[in-house]
């Protein structure tokens, strides 16, 4: 039973990107937003230790890890705009994912020190000078809301525009924790609030980079995407491609958090022209469902994949996809 790929409207595009002028907005944002982050990360690190801030110093270790963040992120789309190899036949789009799980991680790590380090401060507090504080955490401040304009433009359906779009949050969120504890201390020389916020920005961004984390690793798993329900799809296309007795053998995943796939058996009734019905199923799926690359494997009789003739619990153990047993 042979297959019938996708060769009609949707060509053979497999970088499967959020688009060319998209790709290269993103890529041209991100990069922006590193070089106002690599300027500032050094002049935080040196007010952080010039004044004794662990908000400013915890602010800078944010930057540093943005710095290699957003640069990773930059060479994600750069890499996404490479056409796919005989290796790589799906191209570099999934680079992306990959990227932005690997900020979460790094977010996670970052936050450890951070609140190990409050707990350190808090243990044997130290002096803060809270003038020049002020003056590094707004001018910090400043330059993180420009850096979080830039990302904010870009396509928040990419993985990795938002995982660089954190970083920089997390940015944004240390410098007005400065701030606050700058002028706490100023007004009452009660220098503790300086870790205190530090952990709770922390914590913020703990749950956010979480939440990132467990969205890459469900594109990575090849998960079905969260707007998609696959029998819901393969009911829809029994009940309305004309021809089309069964569907089973389905899978559904994203190749980077926001161009689906799919791949399915298609019981066909005799006599029906199976060009025709692929092409209507690949129609179907790109026009309700959002699924612009689709694999339909077209079939009459038993299906191709049953050992036996029928399609028993052990021939279909390897998928979770619905199936009413055999195709007559």
């Amino acid at each position: 039973m042979a297959h019938t790929h996708d060769h009609g409207s949707q060509g053979h595009d497999h970088s499967h990107g959020a688009g060319p002028v998209h790709g290269s907005t993103d890529k041209k944002r991100v990069l922006i937003a590193a070089c106002l982050t690599a300027g500032f990360m050094v002049v935080e690190a040196l007010g952080g230790l010039f004044t004794g801030s662990l908000a400013l110093l915890a602010d800078a270790g944010h930057m540093l890890a943005d710095c290699i963040a957003l640069g990773l992120a930059w060479y994600a789309f750069h890499l996404a705009g490479r056409p796919a190899t005989v290796r790589l036949t799906y191209g570099f789009g999934r680079v992306k994912t990959l990227v932005a799980y690997t900020n979460g991680i790094a977010i996670f790590a970052i936050a450890l020190w951070i609140i190990y380090e409050a707990w350190e401060r808090l243990l044997t507090p130290a002096p803060v000078l809270g003038g020049p504080m002020l003056v590094v955490a707004i001018a910090g401040l400043l330059v993180n809301i420009g850096s979080f304009v830039v990302l904010h433009g870009g396509d928040r359906d990419s993985l990795n525009m938002r995982g660089a779009i954190l970083h920089v949050l997390g940015d944004l969120l240390g410098s007005a924790a400065a701030i606050i504890a700058a002028l706490i201390i100023l007004a009452t020389g009660w220098t503790p609030i300086d870790p205190i916020l530090s952990v709770l920005v922390s914590l913020l961004i703990l749950s956010t980079a979480w939440s990132l984390m467990r969205e890459a690793a469900h594109v990575l798993l090849e998960g079905v995407p969260a707007s998609l329900d696959r029998d819901l799809i393969a009911r829809d296309i029994e009940g309305t491609v004309k021809g089309v007795r069964e569907v089973h053998h389905m899978h559904v995943w994203s190749l980077d958090g926001s161009s689906n796939m799919a791949t399915l058996h298609a019981c066909l009734n005799d006599g029906v022209d199976a060009h025709k019905a692929v092409s209507a199923i690949k129609k179907r799926l790109a026009a309700e469902h959002g699924i612009a690359h689709a694999t339909v494997e077209p079939e009459f009789g038993h299906c191709a994949d049953s050992h036996d003739g029928h399609d028993g619990e052990h021939d279909h153990a390897h998928d979770a996809a619905p199936h009413h047993g055999h195709c007559h």
